[in-house]
């Protein structure tokens, strides 16, 4: 166990009294995603919360509890305890490419608090298009407009394969897919 000198949040980092379910979790872009962090007996009338940033000195509070099994919610971000089974749950909602980061679930006690990271990334969105026999050979693009016209091609392909900044197109079997990730 050690102590993590810091401006605004003192941690207490490693614990056993504290472990996250999965220290890393992920979610679809407009979807949500649910953290779970475990804590000893003992803990439960403590305050929780879920805290965003690398670094404790920039770590922001998203949500915190009272001290209850009451839910609180804020902006898109909740928080609810479960005392009896050690358990409080996280869930973040309309998920955007930025909500990417580290993040703490965290138990607020005199001194150090205690602090488990957790590392949150947004899953990229797959569209599939299927064509029929014979256009194998012919170019595939991705077009964010429904005017075809005035449509700017993002990416596009003759190859089996190709990736251009954040977006991706693969055609295997009369199918090619693009995955977008990022904004």
């Amino acid at each position: 166990m050690w102590l993590l000198p810091v401006l605004f949040l003192p941690v207490v980092q490693g614990s056993s009294a504290l472990v996250a379910v999965s220290d890393a979790v992920s979610g679809p872009a407009r979807g949500s995603l649910t953290v779970q962090c475990r804590y000893e007996p003992g803990w439960e009338t403590y305050s929780k919360w879920w805290c965003r940033g690398a670094e404790w000195k920039d770590c922001h509070i998203l949500v915190q509890t009272n001290g209850s099994e009451q839910e609180v919610k804020s902006d898109r971000t909740s928080i609810q305890d479960d005392q009896k089974s050690f358990t409080f749950t996280v869930t973040m909602e309309e998920l955007r490419w930025n909500d990417a980061d580290t993040y703490w679930c965290g138990i607020e006690r005199t001194g150090a608090d205690l602090g488990v990271e957790v590392q949150v990334t947004i899953d990229p969105v797959t569209v599939q298009c299927h064509y029929g026999p014979g256009w194998e050979p012919y170019v595939k693009s991705w077009c964010p407009d429904a005017d075809l016209n005035n449509c700017a091609i993002l990416v596009l392909t003759t190859g089996s394969r190709l990736r251009k900044n954040k977006l991706s197109i693969n055609q295997k079997e009369h199918t090619f897919s693009m995955a977008i990730w990022g904004e």
